[in-house]
């Protein structure tokens, strides 16, 4: 056995032990769910990075930077400024509510505004696009286990699913939070520790992005999906459902601040890293079949053996950690939004609880059976952060903003924004509109809740 295949094997025993540790603390929904609205600015900070640092910020955005070179900074980056928004905008306005009215999800804000109606349409909407994005992860983790052991990619999805949930179903936020902070310090050390080398063998910084041994183009830090990336992750990481769940965890609207200001500064800056290892791995791999095969390839084929272990289970904890946001959202939203609201309103928390861990194992399920048919990474979590900005971001917005809200001016906003940006998206005329197809749905959707305001005051006048 090779010693990269080890360290991931330990590592991930590791993880589960911990995260069945931290399971046995969990005896309410409010420790599963917000664990108990006790995280500090240091552990708001580490789960949001860690859930952040994924697959798509990782495996992902290194594919990218092999194909574009020095754009994908877009990428991270782009999630990085949707998150300072988020820590100075969003976030402390919902977290005063969320602690004074207990919400757990935010179906518990969108009907407090909205009414019934429109917490059960996000909930579905929500449960179908958080799919999407957990098979992106479970994708990340079977390019890493291909490389390595050469398993196939349903095998490594299922192995890869079946760590995730069994961890993330014992503990919840609680137990997520805490493991969250092992997995960031691996995922930042092992990153920390490969780029120097990386860099060196390809005659450093300057050299790689000066465009030696790339295509043209690939040393522009602005290339030709940097808007696309910009109206598609900024949006969606200011009214991520995960996001801000996570965000109702902490204890204070200064942790709220801090942590996840914190949290936008680091992908800021963490946005460099697999955009260059992209463009190192096109220098020293310029065949490969599949582009995101490059950062285990690299780890694999061009750092000293203990680094590339060191670097493929930072790689790892990043698929991980994102993985178990990912479930996240999927379980409060069943047990929460549906479950306890339309099913059983009077359930108790026991009951509400094993819900919620049974989503959980659910969602792992489906989310590895999608990721087998699924073919990139990029591809799966374009379609989660399209749905999620063209429908959320204006109910979201407004109804913290507007006093007076109502379910149609919600539901015409969610409809417009989805029709119009599926519509563009299938029109295959995106490449020369000068919007992408989000912020044309992101458009469409302020425009029919405008229009749905106007029809109301004009209806409640006659």
């Amino acid at each position: 056995m090779s010693l990269h295949l080890t360290v991931l094997l330990v590592y991930s025993l590791g993880l589960l032990v911990l995260g069945l540790w931290l399971g046995r603390r969990v005896r309410q929904a409010g420790d599963f769910f917000v664990a108990r609205r006790g995280l500090g600015p240091v552990l708001v900070f580490g789960t949001l990075l860690a859930a952040n640092i994924g697959a798509g910020s990782t495996v992902g955005a290194t594919g990218l930077g092999y194909r574009q070179g020095l754009s994908a900074w877009w990428w991270n980056g782009s999630a990085g400024l949707g998150s300072l928004l988020l820590a100075l905008w969003i976030g402390p306005r919902i977290w005063r509510e969320a602690s004074r009215r207990g919400y757990f999800t935010v179906g518990d804000f969108l009907e407090d505004r909205y009414g019934p109606a429109v917490r059960a349409l996000v909930a579905a909407l929500l449960w179908l696009g958080t799919l999407a994005i957990l098979a992106g992860q479970m994708i990340g983790l079977a390019w890493i286990l291909n490389v390595v052991a050469g398993l196939p990619k349903a095998w490594g999805c299922l192995l890869g699913g079946a760590l995730v949930t069994t961890y993330f179903s014992a503990g919840g936020l609680l137990g997520a939070a805490w493991i969250n902070l092992v997995q960031l310090a691996v995922k930042l050390t092992g990153f920390l520790v490969a780029l120097p080398i990386v860099l060196a063998q390809v005659g450093g910084m300057g050299a790689l992005i000066g465009g030696s041994g790339l295509p043209d183009g690939h040393g522009s830090f602005w290339g030709p999906q940097s808007a696309t990336l910009l109206a598609l992750l900024v949006p969606a990481f200011i009214v991520s459902p995960g996001l801000i769940q996570k965000a109702y965890g902490a204890r204070s609207e200064r942790a709220v601040r801090i942590g996840i200001g914190a949290n936008g500064l680091a992908l800021l800056a963490f946005a460099i890293v697999p955009a260059l290892l992209g463009m190192a791995a096109r220098v020293q791999h310029p065949a490969l079949g599949n582009a995101e095969l490059a950062l285990p390839t690299l780890m694999v084929e061009n750092l000293p053996a203990w680094v590339g272990a060191l670097a493929l289970a930072a790689v790892f904890s990043a698929e991980i950690s994102a993985a178990d946001a990912v479930l996240f959202m999927l379980s409060t939203s069943l047990s929460q939004d549906l479950y306890r609201r339309f099913l059983r309103p009077a359930a108790p928390d026991a009951a509400v609880l094993r819900v919620a861990r049974v989503a959980a194992v659910a969602g792992g399920v489906l989310g590895v059976l999608l990721a087998i048919v699924t073919p990139t990474i990029i591809w799966s979590l374009t379609i989660f952060y399209s749905l999620l900005g063209v429908s959320l971001f204006v109910p979201v917005v407004a109804g913290l903003h507007r006093r007076r809200t109502a379910a149609p001016e919600a539901i015409a906003s969610i409809a417009a924004g989805i029709a119009v940006a599926t519509a563009l998206r299938l029109s295959g005329l995106t490449p020369a509109w000068p919007v992408s197809p989000e912020l044309a749905g992101i458009a469409a959707a302020a425009v029919a809740y405008g229009a749905a305001v106007l029809l109301n005051r004009r209806g409640a006048q006659g």
